[in-house]
């Protein structure tokens, strides 16, 4: 039985429905599951006819000098057209036994002209991410950032004998100073008081109960970052009063200090944790999709504390764990059509009379149905550019 070889980084055809063309995507992982089945997680590529019309218009004027050279015909045009693909961050998981084969999708290159797409079989090309979501496209390449909105104004260098005239007074907040009277060992003692009244105010706070159910768990939050945070600055309000300070940390109107790994539910967790799993570190992206009502400065500070978290370390260890049972390459059986898509072929050359419905050939060592091409039969030939590039050849071709 002849064999095709398939790695994590290859393009290949999916055939999701015996109906339509194939889908093009890219093997991200190849996963094994208990019952010896194996999974194939792919990154999904999009055709011209899944976007909108005014989607198509702004792709074919920002293609630039691809679609712009004189010296394609109408043809050529079309041909392109049918080459074009559109990337996306889409992940889907099939089986792999639905792979069908493989092509290749580049970028788009400045220095490469249509024609290097046209003249090989089983070429697409792409130069635009696809959001089915939102129905945008953007630009799949790196910006450089360079102008006046994205750089600071440089002020002039002073000279030998000149000064700053700007008041610094009104341009800087003082928050910690070190001139005061107090020593290392009493600002320690001062920390460790305000770090248990963090964790006793959390052992009666009702929200703060529901979230964190153990001693343990309250005091480990009343340890970071945020309350020496508090504390230092109380300190400071106060003129290093320890006294005066301790007085205000434990007063009424003073607010549990919360961080983000603190402050979010675990709903909000689960969403971030799949959209990074989804997206990726698209920090943009997850609030613009998942997480609207949070600012980008929470999503950045939750992400690092997350990182340094328990919910991070169980799953690093379920990915690891999972990434045993991953392929780097598998083999599968060349799918004969006699017995692919729509079960045993419409007919045999010897007993078909008729000629092709696209292309007229009357020599043809299958015969399929599809429906664009009317009730009659097409060649094998037909069907297969059909279902590869999802347009059909024309008889000179």
């Amino acid at each position: 039985m002849s064999l095709n070889t398939y790695r994590v980084g290859d393009h290949v055809y999916v055939e999701d429905t015996p109906a339509g063309p194939f889908d093009i995507r890219r093997i991200e992982e190849l996963t094994r599951t208990p019952s010896g089945r194996v999974d194939a997680k792919l990154s999904c590529f999009f055709r011209r006819h899944d976007l909108t019309a005014s989607l198509i218009g702004f792709a074919d004027e920002n293609l630039g000098a691809l679609i712009e050279d004189e010296s394609l015909n109408t043809r050529q045009r079309e041909l392109l057209a049918e080459r074009e693909l559109f990337n996306s961050n889409i992940l889907e998981t099939v089986s792999a036994s639905l792979i069908r084969g493989k092509c290749s999708v580049l970028k788009v290159s400045d220095v490469e002209s249509a024609f290097s797409y046209l003249g090989k079989e089983d070429v697409f090309f792409y130069c635009f991410m696809y959001e089915p979501s939102v129905r945008t496209l953007m630009c799949d390449e790196g910006e450089i950032r360079v102008g006046p909105e994205y750089q600071s104004d440089v002020p002039p260098v002073l000279g030998k004998n000149e000064t700053d005239p700007r008041n610094f007074e009104t341009l800087e907040t003082l928050l910690w100073t070190p001139e005061h009277d107090l020593s290392e060992d009493d600002i320690d003692r001062y920390l460790d008081k305000v770090k248990s009244v963090g964790t006793f105010a959390r052992t009666l706070d009702s929200s703060s109960r529901i979230q964190q159910n153990s001693l343990l768990i309250s005091a480990v939050s009343a340890s970071r970052d945020i309350t020496p945070f508090l504390a230092m600055d109380v300190l400071h309000k106060h003129d290093y009063d320890l006294s005066k300070a301790l007085r205000a940390i434990v007063s009424p109107s003073m607010v549990i200090p919360r961080d983000e790994l603190e402050d979010w539910s675990v709903a909000e967790a689960n969403l971030f944790e799949e959209a990074l799993e989804k997206i990726g570190k698209d920090f943009f992206a997850i609030r613009q999709e998942v997480l609207p009502w949070k600012s980008m400065k929470a999503i950045v500070e939750y992400y690092y504390m997350w990182k340094t978290s328990d919910r991070y370390s169980k799953q690093k260890t379920l990915k690891a764990n999972e990434a045993k049972s991953r392929l780097g390459k598998i083999n599968l059986p060349k799918i004969d059509n006699e017995t692919n898509r729509n079960g045993p072929a419409v007919t045999t050359v010897s007993n078909w009379k008729k000629p092709c419905g696209n292309c007229g050939s009357v020599s043809s060592s299958q015969w399929f149905s599809v429906h664009v091409f009317g009730t009659g039969k097409v060649c094998q030939g037909c069907w297969e550019y059909w279902k590869k590039y999802a347009g059909i050849k024309k008889f000179n071709e």
